[in-house]
């Protein structure tokens, strides 16, 4: 799946279909995402035992 950055604020944004949020078990809004890069390489998985105090 190829997708386009789209401009957000004085930032970049990059929107998610709902049929890839469901496939990694993703409710946008009670969930949060993990974002790591290695080697060059953006990784985005579903963070376990977040709470809204960290």
């Amino acid at each position: 799946m190829k997708k386009k950055l789209s401009r957000s604020g004085s930032g970049w944004a990059l929107f998610m279909p709902k049929t890839l949020l469901e496939l990694i078990d993703v409710n946008p809004e009670t969930d949060f995402l993990e974002v790591k890069v290695e080697n060059n390489i953006v990784k985005i998985t579903k963070a376990e035992d977040v709470t809204k105090d960290k």
